[in-house]
């Protein structure tokens, strides 16, 4: 074969390998970006790429090594080695397509996660830890313990999880007076103290909130996330007997949307001053699984009347839908300035969720 044959054969090769390989490694991104929200996906697109890839590989070698021998006896060696590597190619490609799972594999348990104080707040104690998400990526979780954690080292706590609305930031980084309402409660007698934990929103997105209404898999508090709050504070386990979730302002729709289509890990949610897509909310609740109902609270300030709109929206859309959630109202809280009145709307909230966790 001339020698200017066997090297254009060689470019080709080079350029088909290298366009496999970044076709695979896009793939791969895509797996791991499914994975990070636990979704499910196909993996033998990539792993046919990547099998393809390391074809051409060995394609360029046999070629490179014909090119510089430039005897017929090397090329038929060359030639030779291909169609072996060809085969035991196929081969290992089959056993490892056969061994693949359908769905992008779940991450390892998370190792032990070691929270630090970084400040006081509504006379409780702000720690913070970074919890590796399913990508492998740190996140930022803040969790507030109230004074009452510790005064008795046996008492365990219900959990309030707060949603952000804003990609990676949590939500106290926006409202940091939200846990003044939640200890006002306590301290009203309004409810029981709560363990609040404050997860980083996800990036990659504007809108983390329409995440979760889309793909509830994706809430911001994963199996990971519970379990290194439940390995590093004393709270109750994981689960609708004692965990809820709150939004407030933009992690308000977050806040919806979990709770209704996570029945199964939250017993109760509230929405304190939101703006709500009631068709995205009702879908939801729609795909929510088990046969409990969620409960759902939505409360927003009496002057706020888009707020008062858009709650009572969702709430006749679940009705016309049938919906099994158990959705209210509160539209009665009035006061001198808007940080009084949202201080007032977390008080309810959370008298609320302390109300539905004791049924």
């Amino acid at each position: 074969m001339p020698r200017s044959l066997l090297v254009l054969l060689l470019l080709v090769a080079a350029v088909a390998g290298s366009w496999l390989a970044r076709s695979a490694m896009v793939r791969w991104r895509d797996l791991r970006a499914a994975q990070t929200y636990e979704l499910a996906a196909e993996a033998r697109p990539a792993l046919v790429r990547a099998g393809a890839a390391a074809l051409c590989l060995m394609c360029v070698s046999a070629l490179g090594v014909a090119v510089l021998l430039g005897e017929r006896g090397g090329v038929r060696q060359a030639v030779a080695a291909v169609e072996e590597g060809r085969s035991a190619g196929s081969a290992d490609g089959a056993a490892v397509a056969s061994s693949a799972p359908s769905a992008v594999p779940s991450p390892s348990p998370v190792a032990a996660v070691a929270f630090a104080a970084v400040g006081r707040a509504a006379g409780g104690e702000l720690m913070q830890g970074a919890v590796p998400g399913p990508d492998g990526r740190a996140r930022a979780v803040r969790v507030w313990l109230p004074a009452e954690y510790g005064k008795n080292a046996t008492d365990r706590f219900p959990v309030i999880v707060l949603h952000s609305g804003t990609p990676g930031r949590t939500a106290d980084a926006d409202l940091p007076d939200v846990f003044d309402g939640v200890a006002s409660a306590v301290q009203q007698g309004k409810a029981r103290p709560f363990v609040v934990v404050a997860p980083e929103a996800p990036g990659g997105t504007g809108h983390p909130c329409d995440l979760v209404a889309a793909a509830p898999q994706a809430v911001a508090d994963d199996e990971a996330l519970r379990s290194a709050v439940g390995a590093a504070f004393r709270t109750l386990p994981a689960g609708p007997a004692g965990w809820s979730v709150l939004g407030v302002d933009g992690g308000a729709p977050c806040a919806a949307a979990a709770g209704l289509a996570r029945p199964d890990l939250y017993g109760a949610a509230a929405a304190v001053s939101g703006r709500y897509d009631a068709k995205a909310l009702t879908g939801a609740a729609a795909e929510a699984p088990g046969a409990v109902g969620a409960r759902l609270l939505l409360a927003a300030a009496k002057r706020d009347t888009d707020g008062v709109a858009s709650g009572r929206a969702v709430q006749a859309a679940l009705r016309d839908a049938k919906s099994r959630a158990e959705v209210r109202t509160s539209e009665v809280v009035q006061d001198y300035t808007p940080e009084r009145e949202r201080l007032r709307l977390v008080r309810v909230a959370v008298q609320y969720l302390a109300e539905q966790l004791a049924k």
